[in-house]
């Protein structure tokens, strides 16, 4: 409080907001009609008798005191200022509270924190790395690593048992929950253990830390749920469901094959799958309600969105009439529908048709308000399959992580087909985000040199690009697995936002630079050569 008659009162007017002040003056009780119970100072006031500047503030860019839309380009380059914003700041705070109280966690249960690297060499993870070149070494590369892979299965082969670390890096395109350069998680490691003890370590660390930050949502109690990939395919449409939609997706291709349906039978005759996805009570939702699903069926390049609605004992819709009734009975049993419900239905290959059954699912829940709210959903997805078929070679390939153990070790890989060999690998997802990637380790070399030979690496490959691995795993490694929840997107969760911008300090914006810091920049033709560098650019648009 400042009186009008004070010297004060004419600094006060003169300052800028956001300027940097001293104020001296008395604590004094605040009057009953200004007592504000919202603030933690509520109750009383300074009395002002005296304001220094201590730093004066320039005309703002962007206003600080109130939670209004910004242009993103502006607060990431005035990012100090935008840090002052309430929402921002408590986000921010949040961040480091979660990964000391992770921290906590962690060595309470006999993890050590290591650094690994961050100079390393480049490894096959699944994206791109970030190169550094060498100086001293003309013409050779160091990589930022994606993760710390190996160097914590070095660790587990030296005999430390419990480790736990942060930082890795990806030259990866930006998304909502991706940073394009930098993130940090909770990558951990333990020997001696199965896929059980790797779960039963980390559970009550991820439920501890919802619970503990949660507002009072509801937290999945330990033991988490745990569904297969094929599994999860089938019944979510996805390999990170969100177990927050009560909906469940059911097969039911054998009820359209050789049916009057003609679209699907011929499809069905080609390999195609039938999904169906119910609509609790919408039957009696309007023509518009069914017409506005079709319609977006279309945006999302699909033929339309083909349904059956239940009315008492009745079956309606475009295709019922060509649907007999012992037709329609399967699948309204198959599905649990009740009379009624509605029932959507998707055609296709069977990933395609996974892939789109995943998304309608979503799509219905989202119309009908069916999401649970106030909770945190957690589970596994397990059993992820070792290979795949690269959809434009043709060529079978690593589908997860490459130094994963096979379910059946060295005899699966040489007696089955590769694509239906399954890994100790998994995932742990959150309301339909995946918070973390995880595998039991293959510590066997030879295991290693077949696994690796199926994805079309010859040995002196292996040999050459993991030749530290190979050796510390020829002197008695130990059984060893581990997993890494990603930081970033569990205080995303916690902090209820989308997109990591609003919980990271100092993100990049969506072209991967640095607007405060005028990251990426060119550096002078001295340092360039240095490095025995010279530089090929794209040619420029006129």
């Amino acid at each position: 409080m400042v009186n009008r008659a004070s010297p004060a009162f004419v600094a006060a007017e003169t300052i800028r907001l956001e300027s940097v002040i001293t104020i001296e003056g008395k604590v004094v009780a605040r009057t009953a009609d200004t007592i504000n119970t919202s603030l933690p100072t509520g109750e009383i006031e300074i009395q002002t008798e005296s304001i220094s500047l201590l730093s004066a503030a320039d005309p703002l860019p962007l206003q600080v005191n109130a939670e209004t839309d910004i242009n993103e380009e502006l607060r990431l380059r005035y990012r100090f200022l935008d840090l002052r914003r309430d929402s921002l700041h408590r986000n921010i705070i949040l961040r480091s509270q979660v990964i000391a109280s992770i921290r906590r966690r962690m060595i309470g249960a006999g993890f050590l924190e290591f650094q690994t690297p961050i100079l390393t060499a480049s490894s096959p993870e699944g994206a791109r790395d970030f190169l550094v070149p060498s100086r001293m070494h003309p013409g050779k590369f160091y990589a930022l690593p994606q993760a710390p892979q190996m160097f914590k299965q070095l660790l587990m082969v030296a005999g430390f048992d419990r480790y736990f670390s942060a930082p890795c890096f990806r030259d990866e395109d930006a998304r909502a929950d991706r940073s394009p350069g930098e993130f940090y998680q909770l990558d951990f490691e333990m020997s001696f253990v199965t896929q059980d003890d790797v779960f039963q370590t980390i559970e009550p660390v991820l439920q501890g830390v919802f619970e503990e930050f949660g507002r009072g949502q509801a937290v999945t109690a330990a033991p988490f749920p745990r569904i297969a990939y094929d599994e999860a395919m089938l019944r979510y449409g996805s390999d990170k469901p969100d177990l927050r939609n009560p909906l469940r997706i059911t097969d039911v291709t054998d009820a359209f094959r050789d049916s009057g349906f003609g679209i699907f039978a011929k499809l069905i005759e080609k390999g195609a799958v039938v999904r169906a996805i119910p609509g609790p009570g919408s039957a009696s939702r309007p023509r518009s309600f069914f017409d506005k699903l079709n319609e977006w069926a279309r945006n999302e390049g699909q033929g339309g969105l083909a349904y059956v609605q239940f009315e008492g004992d009745e079956a309606k819709g475009p295709i019922a009439k060509l649907l007999d009734a012992e037709r329609l009975s399967r699948i309204k049993s198959d599905c649990k529908l009740q009379n009624g419900d509605a029932v959507f239905f998707v055609c296709g290959p069977i990933r395609q048709a996974e892939k789109f059954a995943g998304a309608v699912r979503t799509r219905v829940c989202t119309e009908l308000d069916l999401l649970e709210k106030n909770t945190f959903k957690l589970c596994w997805i397990v059993d992820f399959p070792m290979y795949e078929l690269d959809d434009k070679t043709g060529k079978i390939e690593f589908s997860h992580n490459p130094f994963s153990m096979p379910q059946g070790g060295i005899e699966a890989l040489e007696t089955q087909d590769p694509l239906t060999i399954k890994a100790y690998q998994y995932d742990i997802v959150c309301n339909g985000v995946e918070l973390s990637s995880g595998a039991i380790r293959n510590h066997l070399p030879e295991v290693m040199y077949k696994a690796f030979a199926i994805a079309g690496y010859g040995r002196e490959e292996v040999e050459d690009r993991f030749g530290g691995l190979l050796s510390a795993l020829r002197y008695g490694a130990p059984p060893h697995g581990g997993s890494a929840p990603g930081i970033d997107r569990i205080v995303m969760l916690l902090a209820q936002e989308n997109n990591l911008r609003e919980i990271v300090a100092f993100p990049m914006n969506q072209q991967a630079q640095d607007l405060l810091m005028q990251a990426p920049n060119e550096v002078p033709l001295e340092r360039l050569k240095e490095l025995h560098i010279r530089l090929v650019l794209p040619p420029t648009r006129s």
